[in-house]
């Protein structure tokens, strides 16, 4: 190097390439895939601009330009390598489209908001005074009752019942107010609920006849109302009797019916008293009364046809003694059967919480497990994992709940509602500490599972 000449190229001259000399053989030319000069993968990041604004895309061919320059200087591959494979999805808990709401979150796009302002009615339900030999043949309830609010949340079912209800109720209205043909599309307002004792079904239909008449209350001005219809007082010793007194109340709820501002719900619980299959009075097994009840019934069901502000609710516990016409003529016929473990660990959550709102309970807060509850393999890998998890000492409280509501397998709902009074009635630890603590009331309520399930068994053994 000269003297004086600077030892380093300045920043702004490009550095002289440097060849191999001729004696070395030349490596081999290097082997690329043809480029489409206005292809941008979609994988690859764009360039974000250096000012405010909206992100416009870049060229094409400037964008695919300068990635071949840099694959020449910095060695790439082009085309780029493709991206490593996206991991595969979970599998859905319910694959039933129908129970997709039980335990996914609703998206603010798969709901319309809407805001329903009513009064409750504070007094309780009237009796008839017109009944045979001074029982009352029905009672009405004026709704929306204050007896019944809150009850529709309170009521826990892993099948979409409720919202079915709901949609039958909104369909059979719009056949009714754009004038359909009932002689061509028939529907008869009439809706059965079968399955064991103790599993909501009367509690179901008071629940809906309550919501409804909250969110059809701009449709229909003056107000529901609510019969329910005393199926043992319509029997009479006398003959003939029984079908002229079933005459006589429907025709009191025809009167309730001709006013078409009010929605009016006929609730028959333990139908198959009224609705009694006729082939056993044929045989000889039931009195040839029976059949004029079951008669007069019929007809009258079909008589509430032409009034589109009427709905027929019926419950029944032996649906082998209904007889088959009436069966025809119920629209829906849902079963409601004993509540799954997730229904059970809802039910028990909310008394507990009621429990710790009253002060009986310390106020400690059971967090939502129904999403845990759904992951676990059934009601039986659910209960072992819920057991191991309760057996530890620092278990949270809701293991130690989930741990109850599997303890809780076969028991009514009517019997759920029950156990936590059950459980702190059979602790006298639990009765001297006020507020107890939260585990151990939680570990009382899966002893007193335990000993319902063990009387349960006895009784039915003996």
């Amino acid at each position: 190097m000269a003297a004086g000449q600077s030892a380093f190229h300045p920043p702004f001259l490009p550095i002289p390439l440097l060849r191999p000399p001729a004696s070395h053989p030349s490596p081999p030319p290097r082997t690329r895939a043809p480029v489409d000069p206005f292809h941008v993968p979609s994988h690859l990041p764009r360039p974000t601009p250096p000012f405010p604004g909206p992100t416009l895309p870049p060229s094409p061919f400037l964008y695919t330009l300068s990635l071949a320059a840099a694959s020449l200087v910095r060695g790439w591959s082009f085309p780029p390598p493709s991206p490593p494979p996206l991991p595969a999805l979970p599998k859905p808990i319910h694959p039933d489209p129908q129970q997709h709401r039980l335990h996914s979150p609703l998206l603010f796009w798969q709901y319309t908001p809407r805001v329903f302002v009513y009064q409750l009615n504070e007094d309780g339900p009237e009796d008839d005074d017109e009944g045979e030999e001074g029982v009352p043949s029905y009672r009405e309830l004026v709704l929306p009752a204050a007896d019944l609010q809150g009850q529709w949340e309170s009521l826990h079912y892993d099948s979409a019942i409720k919202q079915r209800l709901l949609s039958y109720a909104t369909s059979a209205l719009l056949f009714a107010d754009r004038g359909v043909n009932n002689n061509l599309v028939a529907w008869n307002r009439v809706v059965l609920l079968y399955g064991p004792p103790g599993t909501g079904k009367t509690s179901l239909c008071k629940a809906l006849a309550h919501k409804l008449s909250i969110r059809l209350g701009d449709r229909y001005l003056r107000h529901g109302c609510l019969v329910e219809v005393n199926a043992h007082s319509l029997f009479s010793k006398y003959f003939s009797e029984s079908g002229k007194l079933v005459s006589r109340l429907f025709s009191k709820i025809t009167e309730l019916v001709e006013d078409l501002d009010s929605l009016v719900f006929v609730l028959i619980d333990e139908v198959e008293s009224l609705t009694s299959a006729r082939k056993a009075a044929v045989a000889g097994s039931e009195p040839s009364d029976a059949i004029r009840a079951v008669n007069a019934l019929l007809t009258q069901l079909d008589a509430l046809r032409r009034y589109p502000n009427v709905m027929v609710l019926t419950t029944s516990n032996i649906t082998q003694a209904i007889d088959v016409a009436f069966v025809d003529r119920a629209d829906i016929k849902a079963y409601i059967g004993p509540p799954t473990l997730a229904a059970r660990y809802e039910m028990l959550r909310g008394s507990v919480q009621e429990l710790g709102r009253a002060g009986i309970i310390a106020g400690e807060r059971v967090i939502d497990a129904a999403v845990g509850v759904a992951n676990g393999c059934g009601s039986s890998g659910a209960a072992g994992t819920a057991a191991a998890a309760a057996a530890s000492p620092s278990a949270s409280l809701s293991a130690l709940l989930l741990a109850a509501a599997a303890a809780c397998e076969g028991l009514s709902g009517r019997t759920l509602r029950k156990l936590p009074f059950l459980a702190h009635a059979g602790s006298p630890q639990l009765a001297q500490m006020v507020p107890c603590g939260g585990r151990q009331f939680l570990r009382a309520l899966r002893e007193a599972a335990a000993r319902e399930q063990s009387d349960r068994s006895q009784l039915l053994s003996s």
